[in-house]
């Protein structure tokens, strides 16, 4: 039974901690003040209050010594100051409270596909250099450099698009008929196969096996805009905008070969599957 630290106990975080807990002492770092109103759904779960961006309220963790450190925040704002406030300095302030823990033993941060700036069609896989062409996938990017300074092994995971309960951008997407004008090839992940991925390497680490220091943590299928959009379309029996299903010029195709070469067996291996339970989800009483 190993000693883990979320930080970030949102929709993935909180998800990733209830897989843990079942095996695991876990504790969840939130900032949001109804932190004690999660407490009790494990009583290996143990729900702590904190703001990353404030080291003052990150006091207690110096003294919890955990053994791995999964990094899950998300911006609150898509602002060049909110990246740098939650990705970089909220990391460092965090890692500088476990400077005299001698019993950690790995570091996981969730990262982005944003950091990957090709936009011409590119195939990409986990061995294609980041080049990050906005300010998220910079300051993201500028996060995964704080790990290397750290004595203990680490992980970056870049997660592609999030879908899953309650999110639901690309349904409506599709009801608005609003699509956009130029396609663009798209790539996404489900959460609960984001969250099932993540506690699968961080029991590897904890059974003594070795990880790589970043994956690309995506579907098999990366899949055209308007494709996925016209699916979802012809699911929910709507119709669609003249000018939908128009090649895919722009965007990349990201394969995630390190991520398949573990043996995890995704859930949702393709943007069909997945949606498919999501809209079931959704007509059930």
């Amino acid at each position: 039974m190993a000693k883990i630290l979320i930080v970030g106990c949102g929709d993935l975080g909180l998800a990733i901690a209830e897989l843990l807990a079942d095996r695991h002492v876990v504790f969840g770092l939130r900032r949001q003040s109804q932190a004690q109103s999660l407490q009790g759904q494990s009583s290996n779960l143990s729900i702590l209050q904190g703001d990353v961006t404030d080291p003052a309220s990150l006091q207690g963790l110096h003294g919890l010594k955990p053994e791995l450190i999964l990094y899950c925040v998300a911006a609150d704002a898509q602002t060049d100051t909110a990246y740098q406030a939650q990705y970089v300095n909220g990391l460092a302030n965090v890692l500088a409270t476990q400077q005299q823990n001698s019993a950690l033993r790995h570091v996981f941060f969730v990262s982005s596909t944003r950091v990957y700036g090709q936009d011409a069609g590119e195939c990409l896989d986990d061995t294609s250099a980041p080049s990050p062409m906005d300010f998220g996938g910079q300051r993201l990017l500028e996060a995964e450099q704080l790990l290397k300074n750290l004595a203990c092994p680490t992980t970056a995971l870049r997660l592609s698009g999030i879908y899953g309960p309650g999110r639901l951008r690309m349904i409506n997407l599709a009801k608005s008929q609003a699509w956009p004008s130029i396609n663009s090839w798209s790539n996404r992940i489900h959460r609960d196969d984001a969250a099932a991925f993540i506690v699968f390497l961080m029991e590897h680490v904890i059974a003594g096996k070795a990880v790589q220091s970043s994956y690309i943590v995506s579907d098999d299928a990366p899949a055209s805009l308007h494709e996925v959009l016209a699916w979802l379309a012809d699911q929910m029996q709507i119709g669609k905008p003249a000018y939908a299903q128009q090649q895919a010029t722009k965007g990349k195709r990201l394969a995630n070969g390190l991520m398949r070469a573990t043996g995890f067996q995704l859930k949702y291996p393709n943007f069909k599957v997945g949606y498919q339970a999501l809209l079931a989800s959704l007509t059930t009483p």
